[in-house]
């Protein structure tokens, strides 16, 4: 059995979260370019802080991560963190959703984590699967975008 540790100066770790966190009011906003450029701030500011996304899916109402973050960072300054400057760098990119958000509330304020230990890989599985099975659940009708909701809506 192999199991892969990452050091610090003293330290071997192997810490693994399942992360969830969604938009404020869990608004259908994370889809096609959005989902894209939302996935690459949050691994810029992993990257930053020395945070390993080991699987991850933007659904369009929330997100699923499967994180190492190293002991020296707290699960709950690491979610402070990223949500925060998210946030900015979001409202930076598209500066329309602060006016339907307000004062840079664009997350929620709870998250969902729970640490994966020996489960990583059914976790990762999970989340593998996230998007294929909310889709299942929740057919979204913006599918072929604004243009087939305004026919759906016509008819």
């Amino acid at each position: 059995m192999s199991i892969s540790l990452n050091s610090l100066a003293h330290t071997r770790w192997n810490c693994k979260y399942h992360i969830v966190f969604a938009p404020k009011y869990r608004r259908q906003i994370l889809y096609k370019e959005k989902k894209v450029e939302v996935g690459k701030i949050l691994r810029q500011l992993c990257e930053w802080k020395g945070v390993y996304i080991l699987e991850a899916e933007v659904c369009p109402e929330h997100i699923h991560m499967l994180v190492k973050i190293p002991p020296k960072i707290s699960v709950a300054g690491f979610m402070g963190y990223l949500k925060g400057k998210s946030s900015l760098l979001i409202y930076e990119k598209w500066g329309n959703l602060k006016f339907k958000y307000g004062n840079k509330n664009f997350w929620c304020r709870g998250y969902y984590v729970d640490t994966a230990g020996k489960n990583s890989k059914k976790i990762a599985e999970y989340i593998q699967n996230q998007l294929k099975t909310d889709e299942l659940e929740n057919p979204l009708p913006f599918h072929d975008g604004l243009e087939g909701w305004k026919r759906k809506r016509q008819e």
